[in-house]
């Protein structure tokens, strides 16, 4: 059992063990593009896209130059314009709204199911007004939402789903993957992602080949060949050093995933046997779901508390999201106050992400679960 000592630290997060054990594929691939010196939308990209788009199981894949950029090139694509709204939650990363807002759009804050940390399903059809364009579900914590119901709502009311699965690649819901389903998915290639690149990158999946042409003008400044524009674009163009490291990565992005599922069967178990229900909740993996993992985020009591202790004990943990959007001063112009979405808020104030990344061993996380453990006892 614990004792009072510090533990020797390890990190949340370890990309370099990642990177030892690919390290000749990764650099060859690198070289590989140095030798070429083609770095924008080179043969790379292309591969990468097909390869991706095969993976998903979406009929196109368009690379952009980070996982923000594909929510703002996804919202662009169907016309979201000055005056329009869009559906999506306030307990997510700020990309999810900031792009609707960049392009003169409203954000309309759907509060987050508890249980699951996704939309809630129920409350997206009284917030559906003539003006609304788009829903933007949000694949927390690589836990897909519900997209068949959200899509069956959207097509009654004729609007899109745009799905922000920049946390959920590899994740699936009834068979289906994420990004697979909805009008659109939105992936990013941040470093810390289950498929990360050595920098920037995001994508755009579809099955609609309008809408694949519209992405691929709107990623190169509204252009469909060299000087001719035919609408307004922007410049997000994932590179080829990306897409050649992602495409190694990406043979290995299953293995990683199920080394995340263990690391979290290892969690309840552990968790089980310290007994600390009256205190945690864990999170959940409903019926059909195949959750990835990108964080093991649990509810906590004194969460604040208890992430101090773990940080003295060398414990990393990180919070996502200490203040839910609607909360703060970017969103002011929505006019929102506390207690406008209870479950976001509540959410805000006691979720804590526990390192699980594959490489971390049993014995670690045997030690992040005693430390909870003794926490609580000291503290009851």
């Amino acid at each position: 059992m614990i004792g009072t000592e510090a533990f020797l630290q390890f990190p949340f997060l370890d990309l370099r063990a990642q990177y030892r054990a690919i390290k000749p594929e990764v650099d060859a691939a690198v070289a590989r593009v140095f030798d070429s010196q083609y770095f924008i939308l080179s043969p790379e990209v292309a591969s990468f896209e097909n390869e991706l788009a095969t993976y998903i199981g979406a009929r196109h894949a368009v690379g952009c130059a980070s996982g923000t950029d594909a929510l703002l090139l996804a919202l662009m694509a169907v016309g979201v314009e000055h005056g329009d709204e869009v559906i999506t939650v306030p307990f997510t990363f700020v990309a999810t709204a900031g792009p609707i807002a960049l392009l003169g759009g409203k954000p309309v804050f759907v509060d987050i199911d508890p249980a699951t940390f996704n939309i809630d399903v129920r409350k997206i059809e009284a917030a559906i007004t003539p003006k609304t364009k788009a829903i933007i579900p949000v694949d927390l914590f690589g836990l897909m939402a519900p997209i068949d119901e959200i899509k069956a709502i959207a097509a009654k009311h004729g609007i899109a789903v745009i799905e922000d699965a920049a946390q959920a690649i590899g994740a699936r819901r009834s068979g289906k993957m994420a990004g697979s389903n909805a009008s659109l998915g939105c992936f990013s290639f941040f470093p810390s992602k289950n498929l990360g690149g050595a920098g920037d990158g995001g994508l755009v999946t579809t099955n609609d080949p309008a809408l694949d042409a519209k992405l691929r003008k709107l990623r190169g400044h509204g252009s469909p060949r060299r000087y001719e524009y035919e609408m307004i674009g922007v410049n997000s163009r994932l590179d080829s050093v990306q897409a050649a490291v992602l495409s190694v990565k990406l043979k290995y992005l299953d293995k990683w995933a199920e080394g995340r599922r263990r690391n979290a069967a290892i969690y309840r178990q552990l968790f089980a046997e310290v007994k600390l229900t009256d205190h945690v909740v864990l999170p959940i993996e409903p019926s059909g779901c195949h959750h990835i993992y990108n964080q093991y985020t649990i509810r906590c009591q004194k969460r604040d508390e208890l992430r101090a202790f773990l940080t003295e004990k060398g414990i990393p943990t990180e919070i996502y999201y200490p203040y839910p959007l609607h909360l703060q001063k970017a969103f002011a112009f929505l006019g929102h106050k506390a207690g406008d979405f209870p479950a976001s808020e509540k959410a805000s104030l006691e979720v804590l992400s526990l390192p699980i990344y594959p490489e971390l061993g049993e014995d670690k996380l045997r030690l992040v679960v005693e430390a909870i453990g003794a926490f609580y006892n000291q503290s009851t």
